[in-house]
Parts: structure tokens; sequence; C-alpha cells
């Protein structure tokens, strides 16, 4: 039924294809019903151990966003690194077209989750 429910929503996200919300947010790429997916599904798995240990704290969950964000980094970085196709040679504003903010020879998603991911991790500890 979640399934359903996740892909339903894919769905109906998937029709602000094109939004002014998603330059604000999601750095002017277009919004697919897999990225919707892919997005909570991880957020969800990252939200796991507060379901099976029946405990939550606000140090918890910013620990819970900061992995979240932080894995989004990597990931991303990895699948330039090692896809055949691009490789860190290709890893640059002319080849990655969809990435359409850089700073410093990196994407500004790396360097805003990064740099968010970071400091949560940080104040986690408090």
């Amino acid at each position: 039924m979640t399934f359903y429910l996740l892909y339903l929503l894919a769905i109906v996200i998937a029709a602000f294809y094109k939004h002014i919300l998603l330059d604000l947010f999601y750095g002017g790429r277009p919004l697919t019903g897999y990225h919707v997916w892919a997005f909570s599904s991880v957020f969800f798995f990252f939200h796991l151990p507060f379901f099976f240990l029946h405990t939550w704290s606000f140090r918890g969950e910013l620990c819970a966003i900061a992995g979240y964000n932080l894995f989004w980094v990597i990931e991303d970085c990895l699948w330039f690194v090692l896809n055949p196709h691009f490789g860190l040679s290709k890893f640059n504003k002319s080849s990655v077209w969809w990435h359409k903010r850089w700073f410093l020879g990196l994407p500004l998603d790396y360097w805003v989750l990064g740099g968010l991911g970071a400091v949560l991790l940080h104040f986690s500890r408090f």
C-alpha cells in the first residue's frame, strides 16, 4: 500500500516538471518521478532507526537529516567518478549540463548540502 501511495505521489509531483520553486530548491533541474521516489525512499531509510528503536530526539533528527544531505552529495559525486561514460575528466560545467550552478569546480549543490550536512552534524552532538 505504501509503495502505491509513494508512486502516486511521484506521479503528482512529476506534473510540476518545471516550476519556480524547482529553480529555488532544486537548482532548476527537472523533477522526475524517479527523483521523488528516490529522495523520499532514502529519507525514509535514514529515519528507520527511529521506528525500530521506538525513540525520537531532536539530536537524532539533526543527525538523520545531516546524513541524508551528505549521502546525496557523496552519491552524486561517486556517480560521476564511477560512471565509465563520465569519470573525473568530464566532471565539468560543460559536460554535466543538469548542474547549472558551479562554484570552485564543483556543483553549488555539493557546497550547500555538504555545508548544511556538516553544520547539522556538528549541532547534533550538543
